[in-house]
């Protein structure tokens, strides 16, 4: 299937490693070029390497951090003065798990707004700083947010409850721009950083092993494609299902 990605350009943030590196790769193999960015430089500057040598498209490498409005700003004018444009935004930095996972107890209520701040508010903020430069009538918005949205479990859980908000505010906002949104829940993902205690608790899930990274990424690819065009303000599970009840 042609996805009619081909001169494309994406935004992937946490593009440097695990899912975002997945996402950004996929999304390369399929013609686009992509704007990673991170915090990290050196890690950056390895992944754009190793992901132009393997896709043969342009992969630029921007640090930047997305609690901050001109970070964010200077994210978006780098990437337009390096590839021209803005076409899809993959809104991924974030802490893996979130940083408030213990009893309420001991939650610090200001590492979890930094927690909101990266992850909720961050996405907005890249949401904001590339949909004026989306072409006329097509672009795409994919978020990442865990399933800890979905059911109970620690309290950083709450940011991705907010990310399944904010996505169909923005998919209803959007619209009629023709930018869809859309938010893709993975679960236990396979990447570099995984064990294999990770590995085997996630057999637990409907398909009884782990999901892989790349798999996520061609869910997100599939959203950003022309294919999709009549999927927005939906949340996919892409788990292998992992949580007892369907999305309603």
């Amino acid at each position: 299937m042609d996805l009619e990605l081909a001169g494309r350009v994406a935004i992937v943030t946490g593009g440097s490693r695990g899912i975002g590196k997945a996402i950004a790769q996929e999304l390369a193999s399929e013609g686009v070029d992509v704007a990673i960015c991170a915090r990290d430089r050196k890690a950056l500057d390895e992944t754009a390497k190793a992901l132009t040598k393997a896709t043969g498209r342009r992969i630029v490498p921007i640090v930047a951090d997305t609690t901050s409005w001109k970070s964010v700003q200077d994210l978006a004018e780098a990437t337009l003065a390096e590839l021209g444009h803005i076409d899809i935004l993959v809104n991924n930095a974030s802490t893996p798990g979130g940083m408030v996972r213990g009893a309420l107890a001991e939650a610090d209520d200001d590492v979890l707004l930094e927690d909101i701040n990266t992850k909720v508010v961050g996405y907005m903020r890249c949401a904001k700083a590339a949909v004026p430069h989306m072409r006329r009538g097509w672009g795409r918005i994919i978020n990442i947010g865990g399933l800890s949205g979905r059911r109970s479990g620690n309290i950083s859980g709450l940011r991705n409850a907010a990310i399944v908000h904010l996505t169909k505010t923005l998919a209803d906002q959007l619209g009629p721009q023709g930018i869809t949104v859309n938010l893709v829940h993975p679960g236990a993902t396979r990447t570099e950083r995984t064990d294999a205690e990770t590995e085997r608790r996630a057999a637990t899930n409907a398909i009884r092993r782990i999901v892989d990274a790349r798999e996520i990424a061609q869910v997100v690819t599939f959203l950003a494609s022309t294919k999709a065009a009549n999927i927005t303000g939906v949340a996919i599970d892409a788990s292998g299902g992992s949580i007892p009840v369907m999305f309603q």
